[in-house]
């Protein structure tokens, strides 16, 4: 497939890896030549140094005969000229735009992005992207890292092993023994810094950090199995009042079962425009940093805080300023992935990283076969891709365990109908079945192969 990205930032250099990596035909477009030197330097991939929107410059990108567009750049108007150009000069099929501005994405002007008005097949919102991936981390408080499946029935999970954890040491063989009716399927597991998936004689020890599919209707006890105890989210502060912030705030309020909030924004403009959009949620404005504030917010009686202001470093200051007045948990939005190491030092029990969920987004339209779901995780060390077995598959009609996977590659969880299904050896895959599986980067293109590729899907 010939894929042209445009804007060569964290987002547009994540996606040129993936698809570079699986023997794409992939060329990165910047107005920065530095940017490009980067990505031709570091990945298999052309470069082309000039505006994006300019149809010189996707002509020597090779729009002519390009199969798919992403538009990732810094400006909301360029991805979308650039998409139009895509469209009416070169007549490429496959537009994906990044949007950041709230107007446009406003569902009262969807129809803006129709073929015959703007030709966007995709839009990608980084805002709304990391707002769902907030609350998702206040779903399950205890695990570092969560993401829903089939249609909300299942949950992947991030969960550190502790001290205390029952199942330590325990042959991963046995738990199916131990916890019978338990969904629950451990799919990752990184240990001293290296993920890798597991086999079936593998134990878990402390320290480690495990990814594990689970029902929904299971999470609590999953929870428990692996040492950790739910609390109840009922009162939450949030530090950052901007698009993120806000889009946090609004769906708390929607939601059935009421928690409190309290909004901390430091813009008086940003502030106020919070306080006229919110109904129920109190907006303090002034610096999230400053302790007499937070106790005013209630920080000591909270249930947890999010700091998702547009700078890393004062996130995570306020994520330790927070835990330090008595608040049990702290997420910090991270941009720099070279800060996440220093997460667990000071304490700060999760974090939320805008690029992988933007990236896993874009994935999500980019892959082939009936792929309905994908999740980057860690810095692109693995995904997990959630798709429907088609009748062409070679997955369909058979086992589980006469199914030739990499060893790199695991099943999480199996839908049959509208029923999700612990995966087994002895389950049959037959055409129609939704399977979710985590496949480490180098094995992606295998796990594609079993969904059957065509670029026909496009």
């Amino acid at each position: 497939m010939k894929v042209i990205i445009c804007g060569a930032g964290q987002v547009g250099w994540q996606i040129a890896r993936h698809l570079s990596g699986e023997l794409n035909d992939v060329t990165v477009v910047d107005n920065n030549p530095d940017l490009v030197r980067r990505a031709t330097d570091t990945l298999d991939v052309q470069g082309i140094a000039g505006f994006a929107s300019y149809p010189d410059v996707l002509d020597r990108a090779g729009a002519r005969d390009a199969d798919m567009i992403i538009a990732a750049t810094y400006s909301d108007e360029v991805n979308m000229v650039t998409c139009q150009v895509a469209h009416s000069v070169f007549a490429i099929n496959r537009k994906i735009a990044r949007l950041r501005s709230q107007s446009y994405l406003d569902a009262i002007y969807s129809d803006l992005y129709r073929r015959d008005h703007l030709p966007i097949d995709v839009v990608i919102s980084p805002e709304r992207e990391v707002a769902a991936a907030a609350m998702q981390r206040l779903s399950a408080p205890a695990a570092f890292d969560t993401e829903t499946f089939m249609g909300g029935k299942a949950q992947l999970l991030g969960i550190k092993l502790d001290d205390d954890c029952p199942i330590v040491n325990t042959p991963l063989r046995q738990l199916t023994d131990l916890f019978s009716t338990l969904r629950v399927i451990v799919v990752g597991v990184r240990r001293e810094g290296t993920l890798f998936a597991p086999e079936s004689s593998d134990q878990l020890f402390v320290g480690d950090e495990c990814y594990v599919f689970t029902h929904v209707d299971d999470l609590a006890r999953t929870m428990e199995v692996f040492g950790k105890t739910q609390k109840k989210q009922e009162r939450v502060v949030i530090v950052g009042g901007g698009n993120v912030g806000l889009t946090v705030a609004e769906t708390l309020e929607r939601r059935t079962n009421r928690i409190r909030a309290k909004v901390i924004e430091k813009s008086r403009k940003c502030a106020e425009r919070a306080a006229e959009a919110l109904e129920r949620t109190i907006v303090l404005n002034g610096d999230g940093l400053d302790s007499g504030l937070l106790a005013e917010a209630g920080i000591a009686r909270a249930d947890a805080m999010l700091a998702v202001t547009d700078d890393d470093k004062t996130n995570m200051l306020t994520a330790v300023r927070a835990k330090a007045e008595g608040c049990p948990m702290a997420i910090a939005l991270i941009n720099d992935p070279t800060l996440v190491p220093l997460m667990v030092p000071l304490g700060i029990d999760a974090y939320i990283n805008p690029r992988a969920t933007t990236v896993s987004s874009i994935l999500r339209h980019i892959r082939h076969g009936r792929v309905r779901e994908v999740y980057s995780i860690g810095d692109a060390e693995a995904e997990v891709i959630e798709a429907v077995v088609l009748s062409t598959s070679p997955m369909a009609g058979q086992k589980l365990r006469d199914i030739d996977f990499p060893e790199g590659v695991l099943v999480g969880a199996v839908m049959k109908g509208e029923d999700v299904v612990r995966p087994t050896g002895a389950l049959k895959i037959e055409e129609g079945d939704v399977v979710a599986i985590f496949a480490m980067a180098d094995d992606v293109p295998e796990v594609e192969r079993l969904m059957q590729v065509s670029i026909d899907f496009f």
